[in-house]
């Protein structure tokens, strides 16, 4: 049986005890969570949270992108989030290739031209949380009094580590270099 197959019957099963559509749109614990889309990541079970509690936006990498800001603002513009979460992980798979590389594959594979596209891979996973924190703090689309906190998920363990920006750099060497993205 093809995956949406299995998909479609386990919707059927989940359908006929399905009890919460009379949720409200906004989020009951108005908290919005910016995480990896890496399958092995559950962020309401990590989370304890429950549908209905917070608006969880996925992408590669769990970066906060134009479009992840995008979400962010309709959150707590339009939908009432108070405090946002950003959570990477160990193991992710955007530590394993460079823009160029995701570049040339496409070009040779497709024949298709992303070199104006930033695939957002990186190479150190602390930095980057607080590169994201820091996207989302300064960006003029949100408001500053929202908390806004990141986190590394352990895929081994399932454990949350804190991180900030002093818990960063202080994993880092003198000529280690931390910063995001990669080309």
């Amino acid at each position: 049986m093809p995956v949406l197959d299995e998909f479609l019957a386990a919707n059927e099963r989940y359908v006929a005890d399905f009890t919460k559509g009379d949720l409200p749109m906004p989020p009951g614990r108005h908290v919005a969570v910016l995480t990896c889309m890496d399958a092995r990541i559950d962020p309401a079970r990590a989370l304890g949270l429950e549908e209905g509690d917070a608006h969880v936006v996925r992408n590669a990498g769990g970066r906060a992108s134009d479009d992840a800001i995008r979400s962010l603002v309709i959150s707590s513009r339009l939908l009432g989030t108070r405090e946002f979460l950003v959570i990477h992980h160990t193991d992710c798979g955007m530590l394993t290739f460079t823009n160029d590389e995701i570049r040339e594959q496409i070009r040779r594979d497709l024949g298709a031209d992303a070199s104006g596209v930033d695939f957002l891979p990186f190479f150190d996973i602390d930095a980057t949380v607080v590169e994201d924190v820091a996207a989302i703090r300064t960006s003029p689309l949100l408001p500053r009094d929202i908390p806004v906190r990141g986190f590394v998920y352990d895929v081994r363990t399932g454990r949350l580590r804190e991180v900030t920006e002093q818990t960063s750099r202080s994993s880092h060497t003198a000529d280690r270099p931390v910063s995001g993205s990669r080309s």
